[in-house]
């Protein structure tokens, strides 16, 4: 099971929004804890988590939504549904492109449902790596928040490595950490932490803190196992991708360790020609 933070990654929406969507009963927790009140859901759920956004993003209220969601509608339906919704956005392009985007990304992920390809997925031991990072925060995993934050950061992360003169010595890792107990937070927060890291060969003293470099060096630790997938395209449309390893990662028995990192392997150019390794620490088998 996922902890609410686990899922709202792998459903690449808020915390905040499935505590909404528990308060009207449309996608409770499979499971609540007793003495902490801390919930838990089911890799199962993402197919009522799709079906949500999805119908939410066709207009309909979320009681409307309710109601088709419990009334299960079929993948075909629903397909239908959301191509009708796609030719009125596409009549509107200049204003809806990104929410279109948004309704092609969870279609082709409904799509797949049911598939667990399974030789896609590699564990592997993950080697210490040293890295230059800048940090930033962003409301949640809504590609719409990561994007915008993320690719600023890279772009200078590199351009203060130029200037001081270092060299990158590999592929860029970014990584996210939750700030604070994503379940509890008094304030209903619900941002994360943005690293941006870029490999390098040089030692901790080389950072520079002023106006113009205030990046940090450190060494990402060694994992012993990690269970890997390898995403070809723009990151914006990784959902599957991400949905397919956490079906994996609970299938197999096993836990994250943490909410994992991503690999660029190649991220030069138009970002459909980007190959990306989803990276996600497992927990120790218990003896």
């Amino acid at each position: 099971m996922f902890t609410i933070g686990e899922f709202a990654a792998y459903g690449q929406v808020s915390v905040r929004m499935l505590r909404h969507y528990d308060a009207l009963g449309l996608l409770p927790p499979a499971r609540v804890d007793p003495s902490s009140g801390y919930r838990y859901y089911d890799a199962a759920q993402l197919s009522r988590l799709n079906r949500i956004i999805a119908l939410k993003d066709l207009g309909l209220s979320l009681q409307q939504v309710g109601e088709v969601v419990d009334a299960k509608v079929d993948t075909e339906q629903l397909r239908g549904m959301l191509r009708l919704r796609r030719a009125e956005l596409a009549d509107a392009v200049a204003r809806s492109a990104d929410r279109l985007a948004r309704v092609e990304r969870r279609l082709r992920t409904i799509e797949s449902e049911g598939v667990m390809p399974t030789d896609e997925v590699v564990l592997k031991s993950l080697p210490a790596t040293r890295v230059a990072v800048l940090s930033a925060t962003a409301e949640s995993f809504d590609p719409r928040h990561i994007g915008p934050v993320i690719q600023p950061l890279y772009r200078r992360l590199h351009a203060q490595l130029e200037a001081a003169g270092i060299a990158v010595a590999g592929p860029d890792i970014a990584w996210y950490e939750p700030v604070g107990d994503s379940d509890h937070q008094a304030s209903g927060s619900t941002t994360i932490t943005l690293h941006a890291g870029a490999s390098v060969s040089v030692d901790p003293s080389a950072a520079h803190t002023g106006s113009t470099q205030n990046f940090a060096i450190l060494d990402l630790p060694a994992v012993e196992q990690a269970a890997t997938i390898v995403h070809r395209g723009s990151m914006d449309a990784v959902l599957p991708t991400i949905q397919t390893l956490a079906r994996w990662i609970e299938s197999s028995g096993r836990r994250a360790a943490s909410l994992g990192r991503e690999f660029y392997l190649e991220s030069c150019g138009p970002q459909d020609s980007w190959v990306t390794e989803i990276q996600v620490p497992l927990e120790a088998l218990a003896s």
